[in-house]
This record gives structure tokens, sequence and C-alpha cells, in this order.
């Protein structure tokens, strides 16, 4: 396997493999994985499609100029590389959606990136024009790269691009603020899948595919990228099939020899609750090598219950990968392989101090899951206040320096000097604030909280995540996601402020509960919050399905629900 280090940009890694192997299949865009309905694309047909693409936006466009792409997940990757292949900026975003905040989440990215032309294909023109319409954006170019004429192939020129030109702007998720764009290079590109490859032992034989989205970074960089890197073959699967029908995702895994494949860790929890009995009796998972969990936080329960649910199929404990990374770092910053995940029983009264002690079972403890190495990064623990390094055992901010941290956020330079250029209380330069907490324990990296999102409540840090999990873990009645944030308490009855916050939880609930259940619920929730973390409950809100804001990703906007609450903006079902 050449080392992508010897090659000068993305557009030459998948070409090599177009003159190696014409007609093998790059990529399977996969419409029913039970009857094996797909669409298979071949090296040559994927290189002259992009090609297509690349030539007609050379002949209208500049390079460097920003191209807004705006197409369903598996159709998007065609045009993503034809911007690679024309020497312009991509700008991966989701369609635009039916809810106002979607709508002007996307007004946002298109504003601040300043694009010059939207692609979409010829299903959704129509939705995309009325969207730009509705928007007041200036004019801009809006082409369906599957409709009208298009230039020859043959008439694309290879444009001079190095390891510093630049790729795409990935838009962060904006689960903690508004999203900024990151702007990836191709040696970032390159150096990603590398580092990706070197931490999981991946190789040419290995075949990548799965449903995550390619407007987000694990969907595309972690995904796609570097199985045409590679030179594999990458299956795609509509994240709408998968949310509706969890078991064609385990069957494409299955039928098209998948041995990477990545999901977050709500997807692996939801194949447990939805694939039947009679469903797991028709898979064979044995090859599927990596199971990786990542972009959002990883439960040892949901792995655990996972690898017991899907034996019987043939899956090895030894699969799931917990792994970790960031828009920021490219995607992937680390993780394992070839061995059951690394787990800590942690005390829960330490952690909140911000000190990692295991502890014996059945100690009021937490169990956490460690993300592997990170071979390919100087990874240090800081405390975040005085940027001093961590020793041992102590929680801090995960910093990073590597190949893979992107240049900065587009034309923010104090966001872009805040976070990319951090430098220790020793004058050691030139890392990235993850925003992330987490230590490293014998070179394995372990994730504890976000920064920004670490609740403070008399003098104790505690985790949201950990909460919510809990809370599903005793109330089955509860849905799939929830958020918890604290809020000020009401004024006193002497008109005094109070200077406390209160720990408020917001919950979708599964199905239609009564009055009397809802009641009942809140009360539950109350008791597992005094007993599991020791903290009163200033407020229940419990909401209908599809209420808790997740970014495009599904990451929990906290910080947005936490304003819509002090707005009076949800409309819950109960509320106590």
């Amino acid at each position: 396997m050449i080392s992508l280090s010897e090659i000068s940009n993305a557009v030459e890694a998948i070409r090599r493999h177009v003159r190696e192997r014409p007609g093998q299949d790059a990529v399977i865009q996969v419409r029913d994985a039970d009857s094996g309905e797909a669409l298979h694309h071949s090296y040559a047909e994927f290189d002259a499609e992009a090609r297509r693409i690349a030539a007609e936006l050379q002949h209208r466009y500049p390079s460097g100029s920003r191209i807004l792409l705006l197409y369903p997940p598996v159709e998007f990757i065609t045009a993503f590389v034809g911007c690679l292949y024309a020497g312009m900026v991509a700008v991966p975003a989701p369609l635009p959606g039916s809810f106002g905040h979607e709508r002007r989440r996307l007004r946002g990215i298109a504003t601040d990136a300043e694009v010059t032309a939207v692609l979409t294909d010829a299903a959704n023109r129509s939705a995309v024009a009325d969207w730009l319409n509705g928007e007041q954006l200036p004019p801009l170019d809006l082409l369906a790269t599957d409709a009208g004429e298009w230039a020859d192939p043959d008439n694309w020129r290879e444009p001079a691009q190095d390891h510093d030109t630049i790729a795409l702007l990935q838009y962060t998720s904006g689960s903690t603020g508004d999203p900024k764009g990151v702007m990836v290079s191709h040696g970032n590109l390159l150096a990603n899948a590398s580092a990706l490859y070197r931490a999981l032992d991946i190789d040419e034989h290995t075949r990548f595919g799965g449903w995550a989205p390619h407007y987000h970074d694990m969907g595309l960089m972690a995904q796609t990228l570097p199985a045409l890197f590679l030179g594999s073959t990458c299956a795609l699967l509509s994240p709408i099939t998968f949310i509706k029908r969890p078991y064609q995702w385990l069957r494409m895994i299955d039928r098209y020899d998948i041995g990477w494949s990545a999901a977050p860790d709500f997807a692996y929890e939801l194949c447990c609750r939805r694939v039947s009995d009679e469903q797991i009796a028709r898979l064979d998972l044995s090859r599927w090598t990596h199971a990786v969990n990542g972009s959002e936080p990883v439960h040892a329960a949901t792995v655990a219950r996972f690898v017991k649910r899907f034996s019987s199929a043939g899956l090895n404990p030894e699969a799931p990968s917990p792994c970790y990374g960031l828009a920021e770092a490219t995607v992937f910053v680390s993780g394992a392989a070839h061995r059951e995940p690394a787990v800590a029983r942690v005390d829960t009264e330490l952690l909140a101090r911000h000190e990692f002690r295991e502890v014996p079972f059945p100690t009021q403890s937490r169990e956490l899951l460690g993300n592997g190495r990170a071979p390919d990064f100087d990874v240090r623990v800081v405390d975040p206040g005085t940027r001093q390094v961590l020793p041992a055992g102590r929680v801090g901010e995960i910093w990073l320096r590597g190949d893979s941290v992107a240049r900065g956020y587009w034309r923010n330079e104090s966001a872009t000097r805040a976070t990319f250029a951090a430098r220790t209380a020793d004058g050691d330069a030139g890392y990235l604030r993850t925003g992330d907490l987490g230590i490293v324990r014998d070179g394995e990296l372990f994730v504890t909280g976000r920064l920004k999102e670490t609740l403070i409540l008399r003098g104790r840090n505690l985790y949201p995540q950990d909460i919510e999990h809990e809370l599903r873990t005793r109330h089955a009645e509860l849905g799939s996601v929830g958020a918890v944030f604290t809020a000020p308490l009401p004024a006193r009855a002497d008109g005094e402020e109070e200077t406390e916050e209160a720990l408020v939880i917001t919950h979708e609930v599964a199905g239609r509960p009564d009055a009397a259940a809802l009641r009942a619920l809140a009360a539950g929730i109350r008791r597992t919050v005094v007993e599991e973390f020791g903290v009163r409950v200033g407020g229940v809100l419990l909401l209908r399905r599809g209420q808790v804001r997740r970014t495009t990703s599904g990451k929990i906007q906290r910080a947005e629900m936490r304003r819509l609450c002090l707005a009076g903006e949800l409309r819950p079902e109960y509320a106590d």
C-alpha cells in the first residue's frame, strides 16, 4: 500500500486506482440490501462522471470558488469528488428541511461561505429553488448535475493542487454554538485517512460501507474517502432507510462483505431494540471486523448489549471499536481494533472533581470506554483555565497537534486563534483545543464530556450525557433522546435573585402516555437523579418525539434546548 504522504492531493489519490483497477466497484448505492437492489459504479465510471462535473465547473467558475452541495446522502459523493477534480472548494450541507431552524442554518452556511453556485439533483431542484427564493440570498447559479447539457469529461484539465490547497469547508455541527466552516485541505484528508488506516489496522482488502450522511464528517471523511483513497469499495445506504429499517444496515454489511462500518451510539442501541430474532438468524456478521462507534458519547452498556444481541450472527466480541474524532481534526483522532474495548469503572464522586480513579464494582461508579490510541497526534491533557499540562489521573481538556488538524475556521480569525493556536503554560505551541474533557491512561484516550456542557452544581461537575443515559436505562417510557442542562432558579419570594442554577430535564417520551402516567414518570425521573447523582431537579419537561433539537450529525443541542426552555418556546406534553 502506497503511503498517502507521497501523494500531492486527493485527486491523485483517487485517480491512481482508476488507472490500476478501472473495472472494480468504487461505490455501490444500495437501494435494498435484502433483495440486493443496488447501483454499482466502477472506478472508471465514477471517474468519468466526476470529470464531467469538474469540466463544467471549470468552464463556469474560477479555481477556489465555493460550491454548495445539496444532495440526498448517497447521490452526493460524485458531485463532491467532481469539485475536488475541478479545484473548487466543496461546501457539504443537508438539503433544506421543513423546519425554520434547519433552513436558517443552511442560509448561514451559504452566506458565511460566500458560495458561487449550488449543485443538486433533478429530483430536489425545485425544493432547493424554493429555499433559495425564500431566503433572499444573492443570485446563485442552481445546477442539477443529472439533468441538462454538461461538459465533455475529456475537456477536464487537472488543476495544480498540493497539500495546502483547501478541499472543503466542513461546517461544524453547532452542538455548543453557531456552526463554523472548518477549512480542510487536501493534505488534511490524506493525513487523516492514513491515521485511520494505521490506528485501526486497515488495508486495501477492507471494504467500507454505511449510512452516515455525507454532509457529516463521519460519512464523508471517515467512510467514503478513505475507501476511495485505498482503492477499496464503499457501499452506501440512505440514512432514512436505516432509521425506518435498521436491519437493512446489518444486511448490507453481510451482503457486501463490509469490514468497516461506523455509526453513532444510538444506532447500535436502535439495532438492539428493533432487529428481530428472525432477522438476526438470517445475518452473518463474522466478516465485520470494525464496528466503529463514534460521533457521540459511546456507552459501555450499549456496546455490551450489541455484542450479546448479535453474537449468534457471528459478531466477534473484538469487532466493536469506540473511536474519537472531531471536524477540526478532519474527523478521526483515535481508535482501536482487533481487541475487546477497554473499560474503566471510575468513582463518580471523584470524577465530579475531575479525578479519574478506578474502583471495583459495586462502588458508586461510572463505566467509561477507552477510545484507543492516537498514534498520529501529539496529545496533551490540559487545565483549560491555567493551561498547565496535567499529570496522569487528572481530567482536563484534550489538546491535539498533527497533520490532520485543519487550517482553521473560514474567515474567522478570532475563533481560529482561540481554537487552533493554543499554547500551554510552559510555551509549547500549535495545539488544537478540542473542547472535550478526558484523560490518557497507558496511551489510551478516555473522553469524559464536553467542556462547555459540563454542569456545575454545588461545586460538583456532572456530565449531562450520563444523566440522560441513566434516565433511559431506568425508565423504559422515555424515548431515545433527551437534553439535560441548568437554568436559573426563579426569584425568591422576598424579591432577591437566586445565585444558583437548577437542573432541568427535557426528554422525549415513547408513545402517548396519559396524564397520570406522565406525572408518575416525572416523579420517577426526579427520584432517579437524586439517588444516582445526588442533586435535586428544578424542572422536568416531557416532550413529544422530535422536539429535542439535534444537529445534522445527531448530536444533542443542549444549549439550544436551554434557550428554547427559557424563552418559553417548548410545548411539553407534561411539565413539572
